[in-house]
């Protein structure tokens, strides 16, 4: 199975320690835990909680033929974009977006699923954006994978890109009803990320300790429940990642360490789309339309 190697470099640091408010930031993070250590992880966790950049900067308008529809979820709101244009009786396919990320990030994959005869359904996650609150987590985003399913589901398939890939997988391994997964430049496990993000400020490495067990706490979930071995022996699902070689967000080791995980997986590799422009490719699209329509095994 494929590992992170220590030379692995550290997407989180050009995501939140490449300018200087950033390295301000990490400044008084540091201080902050070295004063009073328990303030620092709450501190560290407000920061990780919040994506950046915000919701705001992520509210891109969709073509008119898509229809948002809010829901009342946990303290706040969810969103979701449904095409108004199709018949009702079409299989439906949900799409998720990853951290810091939104639903117009997936209107081309929606689209070419619309065309293939599917009833694509685009989730804005908690604290993204056109959907409620301010931060959020990766429990809460399979809470509102689940949410959603309570409405609209099942599921002929859960396609997901980046950290939602995970919480796709997360769903699944706790019994979503959905047939098919497509997971697109899914992420590193949360606790290699937390070291990451520590990391990334010059925080103790006492610091990624101290929020994981923090965030198991108050989201009672064990974060060894999103590694790919716990996951790949859970999910039944046929699994498609598509993951680009160059991606610096998402290592390609982290979709080969998936893919090894889950029985019958494929990986579909590709290069020179990174971590976003690969939501945007026509031949992706093709290769997630093509796994959703494949005949089912057996």
């Amino acid at each position: 199975m494929a590992e992170f190697s220590p030379t692995t470099t550290n997407p989180a640091a050009a995501f939140y320690a490449g300018n200087r408010p950033a390295q301000a930031i990490g400044a008084l993070l540091r201080l902050i835990d070295r004063v009073a250590p328990r303030w620092g992880t709450h501190s560290a966790l407000r920061l990780f909680f919040t994506p950046l950049p915000w919701k705001l900067a992520m509210r891109h308008r969709l073509p008119s033929r898509w229809q948002l529809v809010s829901w009342p979820f946990e303290a706040s709101s969810l969103t979701v974009y449904r095409r108004s244009d199709l018949a009702p009786d079409r299989p439906r396919v949900l799409l998720v977006h990853g951290w810091a990320g939104s639903s117009a990030q997936l209107r081309t994959l929606g689209d070419a699923i619309a065309d293939a005869g599917f009833d694509p359904v685009l989730l804005d996650f908690p604290a993204h954006g056109r959907s409620g609150g301010w931060r959020s987590t990766l429990p809460q985003f399979t809470r509102a994978i689940f949410a959603v399913t309570a409405r609209l589901g099942p599921w002929h398939a859960l396609v997901a890109h980046s950290l939602g890939s995970l919480a796709a997988l997360h769903t699944a391994a706790r019994g979503l009803p959905a047939r098919r997964l497509a997971l697109i430049a899914p992420s590193t496990p949360p606790a290699q990320f937390l070291d990451w993000f520590a990391g990334s400020f010059g925080l103790p490495a006492g610091v990624s300790t101290r929020m994981r067990a923090q965030i198991e706490a108050r989201e009672a979930v064990d974060l060894d429940e999103f590694e790919p071995g716990w996951l790949g022996a859970r999910v039944a699902q046929p699994c498609l990642v598509v993951h680009d070689r160059g991606d610096r967000v998402a290592p390609f080791a982290a979709g080969e360490r998936i893919v090894a995980a889950i029985a019958g997986a494929r990986l579909h590799p590709t290069q020179g789309l990174g971590h976003r422009r690969v939501l945007d490719d026509a031949e992706v699209a093709a290769h997630v339309v093509a796994h959703l329509i494949a005949p089912s095994p057996g």
